[in-house]
């Protein structure tokens, strides 16, 4: 037998050896193996500082930010500064500040229930909701009810969904 095929054989043996024991050694020895620590938090405190008259604070400084939130945040910045140190403005300027319209209401629909969370789907696409998320009508999902057969959606605004 030459001596190449001895050296083949023996890597080969050892290459298995190594592929039957090692799953068994990273199952046994689970924190060498696991991820670091530093990458299981994702989320910012904001810095401290003296507070303000009107604070507008970034959703990307929430803290009990879940993923599906995290994945939706829009980083595109589009809003206003407010003017901070500007006392001098009437009542009149903030009560036509308050009296602002709104975006228009969106519109979604409860499309199916399932394992504690729901798919609802608007003008823009199908999501995949749980309890606590936020809602295209920006309110958040409070519950979930069996109601005749049916299962139902209740927003925090006490808005009430019900499957097609």
């Amino acid at each position: 037998m030459p001596l190449i095929d001895k050296v083949l054989g023996t890597i080969g043996l050892a290459m298995a050896a190594f592929a039957t024991f090692f799953p068994w050694y990273a199952f046994l020895h689970p924190e060498k193996f696991s991820m670091p620590l530093l990458w299981q938090g994702t989320t910012r405190d904001l810095p401290e500082g003296p507070g303000r008259e009107v604070l507008s604070i970034s959703p990307l400084a929430m803290k009990d930010m879940d993923g599906e939130t995290a994945a939706a945040v829009d980083r595109l910045t589009t809003a206003t500064v407010p003017g901070i140190g500007n006392e001098s403005a009437s009542a009149a300027d903030e009560k036509a500040d308050l009296e602002q319209p709104f975006p228009e209401r969106s519109n979604f629909r409860l499309m199916h229930v399932a394992n504690g969370r729901a798919l609802i789907e608007d003008a823009s696409g199908m999501y995949i909701v749980r309890v606590g998320s936020a809602l295209p009508d920006n309110s958040r999902l409070a519950t979930f009810e069996e109601r005749n057969g049916r299962w139902v959606m209740i927003t925090s605004k006490g808005e009430i969904y019900e499957t097609n």
